[in-house]
């Protein structure tokens, strides 16, 4: 076996932490098979910091065995203690385009408390693209959370589904610019009249930003 192998093997089970962290980061650099089986000694990691960085290093090299891949995220998903950990499943799912675990992301979304995890597992609707997702996704625009409604509004605009366009609409007069312009993006993606009529509206918007977008998308088009 490599040497090289065998040190980054050994650094990922070190009693320091600052080894493990860095071994988690060098893995980037590896083959991604190699990577793939290296990274689930510490997917489990009594750091939250560690097991963080080991579930968001499943983005970029979970296709190596997305069966085994998925077995991972949901347990990182529904069981991590910590909501960044969680948060990063959430991404990682997303990344990989694992459908097959909506209801688990559809759960989780209803069960926590945890705003950061609720908008990444938003966001991660909107990369699927699952068509089951839409009803959460009106839910989520009637969130208490700012942060989570623009996530909402940005995965229907991903999702494509033409009913989202009525449900939108009524944030063309949303007091903050930022949701305005994820509005924008959003409609963007839809052909239907009433989103064109929306963003010729808004290339008239207070904020310069807003409405230099919405020009953008509309010469474009």
């Amino acid at each position: 076996m490599d040497s090289a192998y065998e040190q980054l093997e050994q650094q990922l089970q070190s009693e320091n932490l600052g080894h493990r962290l860095t071994a988690v980061n060098q893995l980037r650099e590896l083959d991604p098979a190699v990577a793939f089986k290296l990274v689930q000694l510490v997917i489990q990691d009594s750091s939250a910091r560690v097991r963080y960085a080991a579930v968001s290093l499943l983005s970029s090299i979970g296709h190596q065995d997305e069966a085994t891949a998925l077995r991972l995220l949901r347990e990182a998903l529904l069981n991590d203690p910590e909501a960044d950990v969680q948060a990063a499943a959430a991404d990682s799912i997303g990344a990989l385009h694992l459908t097959t675990a909506y209801d688990d992301l559809a759960r989780v979304y209803e069960q926590t408390s945890e705003w950061l995890v609720q908008m990444s597992v938003i966001a991660c609707l909107g990369e699927l693209g699952e068509p089951r997702a839409f009803d959460l996704l009106q839910s989520a625009l009637s969130s208490d959370n700012g942060i989570v409604v623009l996530s909402a509004i940005g995965a229907l605009g991903e999702l494509g589904d033409n009913r989202a366009v009525e449900l939108l609409l009524p944030f063309t007069d949303h007091p903050d610019w930022q949701t305005r312009h994820r509005l924008v993006q959003a409609l963007s993606q839809y052909e239907d009249e009433a989103a064109r009529s929306a963003l010729e509206q808004m290339t008239n918007d207070d904020s310069p930003i807003v409405a230099e977008a919405a020009q953008v998308h509309l010469d474009a088009a």
